[in-house]
């Protein structure tokens, strides 16, 4: 329409209104005034309604015809839309590169140096809040995806940064090694894992930027440096767990343990027996978490430990089959169709003949779909849940990469917080009070909050951005998930989802994370746009994290920032800045 009107005042054929022609010079008296005025109105109506018709022509059969949503230009062919996996957050940019060798991620690192131009290093996009990303350009090292070296006597692997950890697993198991802990899922690059701080469970196995021995760094000021701890400790320690900011992350050397076939054991238990046998399982067992069910008492517990020899596989047969396990689930789901939709056939059977082949998770997604805020609704859906994994119980066996995963569901908000539980040998038993303050947090406020809250453990880091660091080997920290699914793409409904999940996330920061000296997952923390919470925000990492250090670093490596974003430069402004 803008340019439309553009082209009418550039044609004389088009009557242009000009409020001189309406002047208030003397003229006749008032009323034959008045008169002349609306005949003039009413003129000047008429023409531009003929010039409207005219200028927009209609077919004949136009009235006939149903009317056509406004189409958007298609993107010019230059314009790359990239997204996290949960659709969370999106970025449209024009620079988006993929260098398929060392040297040439030094020619684009350079050259955007030069120009003082960003290429933010992005990974696979798991992130859940999109710390890879920036609007300004990025680099991706997807194509850097090699085994470089495997050590098969040390147990050490080198790889391009830009491989996947299932890519690498599978690629070393050969020579009988693998890595020793797995996050929820295998599709990330090394080179993002290692730098977020991210982690699997287990009381004894720090996070995965723990197994990092050295690193090929691509920095803006200093081109290719290798760090390791014998080359410069202080630098090593901080660009481990560096967040993307020190360098793009081009090689790295890992510490791989030998590979083993795991028992997982799956059982149902309550907060009752949790606190009694807490101590026990996480000292006894190699992995362990739990996975609590709002409002409910249900708590699935999950071990993991290498299959003995002398034993073999476990002896014990799963009570019921899948089918049944799922029965409950599927039972509920019929029954909501018939309340939200009306969609069950004559036979009883959903219009949905797909149903038998969905997983637990797909049809969790599908019945929160149906009223994902309704509270009432959201505790059957999770009763049905704590029902899934009564008759899910048993024993699993397999190797390290197949049994620690977890399938997380589909589209999703999560905060992820870390906090200190103690030590090994005496755990604190705060972890447990945490997730009891949550629960009664859950019921007091009606908060619609599906299943499940996990929680893991690590024992601690050496990296000094990582929110598990501590110089005590023996201390542990525990990790808590809070999780809202995002199970439709309706736009306004996934907005107040979104609003009610950071009430949620909101609510328990407030009450639980200066209580338990509790901080985010690097992966998961969000930006706040208030002022004032984010200059709390930024005084709370200053003390818990060597934030000085960093920027330094940052200056020393990258003191253009290409390598910098938004979300970095909020978190941790320079002294200047500031």
């Amino acid at each position: 329409l803008h340019h439309h009107y553009r082209r009418c005042r550039q044609n004389p054929q088009f009557p242009i209104f000009n409020p001189r022609l309406f002047s208030s010079s003397p003229g006749p008296p008032s009323s034959d005034a008045e008169l002349r005025k609306y005949i003039g109105y009413t003129l000047l109506v008429l023409g531009s309604a003929a010039a409207t018709y005219y200028s927009f022509p209609f077919s004949e059969n136009a009235r006939d015809k149903k009317a056509q949503l406004f189409r958007y230009a298609p993107l010019p062919d230059d314009l790359h839309t990239v997204s996290n996996w949960s659709g969370t957050h999106e970025v449209r940019t024009r620079t988006f590169l993929q260098p398929e060798s060392i040297e040439e991620l030094e020619g684009i690192v350079k050259e955007a140096n030069v120009r003082k131009h960003k290429i933010r290093p992005v990974r696979s996009g798991l992130s859940p809040n999109g710390i890879g990303l920036t609007r300004a350009g990025m680099v991706n090292l997807a194509l850097m995806d090699k085994v470089l070296s495997v050590d098969k006597e040390k147990k050490r692997v080198t790889v391009q940064a830009g491989i996947r950890v299932q890519q690498l697993v599978d690629e070393i198991k050969e020579f009988g090694i693998t890595l020793q802990n797995f996050a929820s899922i295998r599709e990330q690059q090394i080179g993002g894992i290692v730098q977020v701080g991210a982690h699997g469970t287990g009381a004894r196995l720090p996070p995965i930027d723990e197994q990092v021995i050295s690193m090929k760094l691509v920095t803006p000021a200093k081109g290719t440096i290798e760090i390791s701890k014998e080359k410069d400790l202080e630098l090593f320690y901080l660009a481990r767990c560096g967040l993307g900011g020190l360098g793009v992350v081009a090689e790295v050397t890992l510490q791989c343990v030998e590979r083993q076939e795991l028992v997982e054991h799956t059982f149902l238990s309550n907060m009752k027996d949790i606190k009694k046998n807490h101590k026990k399982f996480l000292s006894e067992n190699k992995h362990v978490k739990y996975l609590y069910i709002p409002y409910t008492d249900a708590v699935v517990v999950v071990t993991c430990n290498p299959m003995s020899k002398r034993k073999g596989p476990p002896k014990d047969k799963p009570k019921y089959t899948t089918e049944e396990a799922l029965q409950h689930v599927r039972d509920l789901y019929l029954e909501s169709l018939t309340k939200y939709r009306g969609q069950v056939t004559d036979s009883g059977s959903p219009d949905e003949p797909e149903i038998v082949e969905l997983s637990f998770t797909e049809l969790r997604d599908k019945l929160l779909a149906m009223d994902p805020l309704n509270k009432e609704h959201v505790i059957k859906v999770n009763k049905a849940e704590a029902e899934y994994w009564r008759k899910s119980e048993g024993y699993r066996v397999g190797w390290s990469d197949e049994i620690l995963g977890f399938d997380c569901g589909g589209h999703q908000w999560v905060s992820e917080t870390c906090f200190p539980a103690g030590t090994l040998s005496k755990p604190s038993m705060k972890d447990l009070e945490y997730i009891e303050e949550l629960m009664q947090l859950i019921e007091k406020e009606s908060v619609p909050a599906p299943a499940p809250i996990e929680q893991r453990w690590t024992a601690s880091g050496k990296s000094r951005m990582s929110p598990a660091y501590s110089l005590a080997d023996d201390d542990i920290f525990s990790w808590v998930g809070i999780i809202m699914y995002l199970p439709t793409m309706d736009t306004r409904q996934r907005r107040q989802i979104t609003e009610e999940f950071f009430h949620y996330r909101h609510m328990t920061q407030a009450q639980l994370w200066g209580h338990y000296s509790a901080f985010e997952h690097w992966a998961k923390i969000e930006v706040p746009k208030d002022k004032e919470e984010l200059a709390a925000l930024q005084a709370r990492l200053k003390k818990k994290f060597p934030v000085d250090s960093y920027n330094q670093a940052r200056k020393e490596l990258d003191p253009n920032r290409i390598l910098s974003n938004n979300m970095l430069e909020k978190l941790f402004p320079s002294s200047e800045a500031v």
